[in-house]
């Protein structure tokens, strides 16, 4: 068991991806979905109130009169694209957790919402409709590795209409120099986020210098123990820029998030609009 500790613990190297995909956990994905849809936690989506005001502005910017076909990349149970839809955009979303997708479903069915809704890993899409403006929300481009951000950097662009636009955010360096690292450890007895069950987590705050951190939670239950990691990767505007031209974007303007906020170097985020 203290074997199993140890390696569970152990660093592991940059971008090292987690063995059990939790996002489709029975368990953990209700989770998850409830964290999504709880209007004042920002841990899984940004609250209700920033939502709204970032449709309004998103709307306004890049209207659905002139970009009507709007990809969602990374939808999770449609918060965004149901406010897209009923902004007068044709929305298509995709998420690879399946209980996020399936709620999607049954809620813009029972909004009268026509959107059409992909479960599939967006890394893994070879999308042939030409969309007018894709969406990539609350700093998921900055969960993914180097080659997978290439990837969907380059598949967002195949899919977009010459002149389509791409909307993104990501997590500032100016965050990253406010990281902490630590190391902390919490028991819980039944009904917690990660099991039903009774389990401890052992959770590490790492840096990988220059611009990476780690989240390293180890679940140690009754008869496993699984590490989870979470990645993250912080961008100066440069590093972002660099990133979106190398596979053809241009830029169209940068802000300090995707309510259209004056870009300050002093934000936590940053986001940018780019053209095909």
């Amino acid at each position: 068991m203290l074997n199993q500790i140890y390696h569970a613990l152990e660093k592991p190297q940059r971008y090292t991806k987690t063995n059990t995909p939790f996002w489709n956990d029975e368990y953990i994905s209700k989770q998850m979905l409830r964290a999504h849809l709880s209007p004042d936690f920002e841990g899984a989506s940004r609250k209700l109130s920033f939502i709204n005001q970032s449709v309004e502005w998103i709307a306004h910017t890049i209207s659905p009169e002139n970009h009507p076909l709007l990809f969602d990349i990374g939808c999770g149970p449609g918060i965004y694209a149901e406010r897209f839809s009923e902004k007068g955009y044709q929305v298509t979303g995709i998420d690879f957790s399946k209980r996020s997708i399936c709620f999607a479903r049954r809620s813009a069915n029972k909004k009268g919402l026509s959107i059409d809704y992909i479960f599939q890993n967006y890394l893994d899409m070879d999308m042939e409709q030409a969309f007018d403006f894709a969406t990539m929300i609350y700093c998921d481009y900055g969960a993914l590795s180097n080659i997978d951000r290439k990837k969907i950097m380059l598949k967002t662009y195949r899919c977009l209409k010459k002149g389509g636009k791409f909307l993104l955010d990501v997590f500032s360096i100016t965050k990253y120099k406010l990281f902490q690292e630590k190391q902390t450890w919490e028991a819980c007895l039944s009904n917690g986020f990660w099991r039903e069950d009774e389990y401890i987590t052992l959770t590490g705050y790492y840096k990988y210098p220059p611009d990476v951190t780690l989240e390293q939670i180890a679940v140690i239950s009754k008869d496993t123990i699984t590490p989870y990691y979470l990645w993250t990767t912080y961008f100066s505007t440069e590093n972002l820029i660099k990133e979106a031209q190398e596979v053809g974007f241009k830029v169209c303007e940068i802000f300090s998030d995707v309510a259209g906020t004056p870009y300050d170097d002093g934000s936590p985020t940053l986001a940018i609009l780019l053209e095909k």
